[in-house]
């Protein structure tokens, strides 16, 4: 996978795609229940999809001609059920840096925001497009294109659309809100000192 990035922003995503096809896909598909005990997110991309990967019949995550794609396209409201940030993060993990698809779950797209995971919304005749070309071409790169809300394969250029707020703060680089807490402790101990709830009891 290749990101054009400064820091922690995200402005582009470059690499090779997997198509799932298939509309409502919930978390509890992506990451089965059972993985919620985890300790930590460790391990868990061997684990995405696992349900409908054992059930005899062949799946993209399972088809050696996507292995290492780096874009997960998706059809209508991927990541619905419910807000488990295991399956972003078994993604995540397990390669995936862009998904692009018809559309998302709220909850399951802001829980991609804050690991840096960027989901763009495309056209249903575009994704179609899209997986069909991916299907038949399977290593060619794909460029998820933020600063343009564009889509790239070979000679094929789509719109893409995603909410403004997330849109900017991937591009600033400002998506992860933990890590810019962590990276300016005075303020947080100078901030905390003004509270009178934070010390004095």
């Amino acid at each position: 996978m290749s990101t054009d990035q400064n820091s922690s922003s995200v402005s582009s995503v470059t690499g090779s795609a997997i198509p799932v096809r298939g509309d409502d896909i919930d978390t509890d598909r992506i990451m089965p229940a059972r993985y919620l005990r985890c300790v930590t997110f460790n391990g868990l991309e061997d684990h995405v999809f696992e349900d409908d990967r054992e059930q005899g019949t062949s799946h993209p995550f399972d088809d050696a001609r996507y292995a290492g794609a780096t874009v997960l396209l998706v059809n209508r409201n991927f990541g619905c059920g419910s807000s488990r940030e295991h399956a972003p993060q078994g993604l995540a993990r397990w390669g995936i840096g862009a998904v692009v698809g018809e559309s998302f779950a709220e909850i399951f797209f802001g829980n991609c925001v804050a690991l840096g995971l960027p989901c763009l919304t495309v056209s249903q005749t575009d994704v179609e497009a899209l997986m069909e070309s991916v299907e038949a071409n399977p290593t060619a790169d794909l460029v998820v294109d933020l600063e343009s809300n564009s889509i790239r394969l070979g000679d094929r250029t789509v719109s893409a659309s995603m909410p403004e707020g997330a849109r900017d703060a991937f591009l600033r680089g400002t998506w992860d809100a933990t890590g810019l807490l962590l990276d300016r402790p005075e303020e947080i101990e100078a901030v905390a000192k003004t509270l009178p709830y934070v010390g004095g009891f």
